[in-house]
């Protein structure tokens, strides 16, 4: 770690920028946007734990698609940072403070089967639509109107991928189950 010892912004604090949003309502802004950034992260770990570990006939598909989710993840949660500190905060770091200030809990370490895994991942991701839906309403009637429309543009992206594991998790499939008998 390095020997510097003076901090140049705290975490948690929030200063006056060039965007001239008043500092009071960019503190809730970037409180909502953190919020949003570590339900973001929490759930890029566990998905990433998925597309490691999943096995069975639909694997390739069910894989690249986790990696494809985990992509979209880590671009959003950029920028959801990104859009924190423009408008004067500190965005949020490390797995410990997104665990404590997501609002989703962290699946844990043991492997699941696949269908129970990908129920986890739906479940967080319903919390963090929720989340996001709040927080495009809370930009809106603070007249931040560039974060209203970055968290819709997450929304959309998230939602769709919410669907489409509703779309895995049906129980229609092309795979033929073993014969028991």
């Amino acid at each position: 770690m390095s020997a510097q010892e003076t901090v140049r912004r705290q975490a948690g604090s929030v200063e006056e920028t060039a965007l001239k949003i008043d500092p009071e309502k960019a503190k809730q802004i970037v409180d909502a946007l953190n919020a949003d950034l570590a339900a973001t992260y929490v759930l890029y770990h566990q998905v990433k734990k998925h597309h490691w570990n999943v096995e069975g006939a639909e694997f390739l598909d069910v894989h690249e698609y986790l990696g494809e989710i985990t992509e979209d993840l880590e671009d959003g949660a950029d920028e959801l940072a990104e859009r924190a500190q423009a408008i004067g905060g500190v965005p949020l770091s490390g797995g410990a403070a997104y665990e404590a200030h997501a609002p989703i809990e962290p699946e844990g370490e043991d492997v699941y089967g696949i269908r129970t895994s990908l129920e986890n991942d739906m479940e967080a991701f319903g919390v963090i639509i929720e989340s996001i839906r709040d927080h495009i309403e809370l930009t809106n009637e603070l007249g931040d109107y560039a974060t209203e429309e970055l968290l819709r543009d997450t929304l959309e992206t998230v939602e769709e991928h919410a669907h489409h594991l509703e779309h895995y998790l049906e129980d229609d499939s092309l795979v033929l189950e073993s014969a028991t008998n």
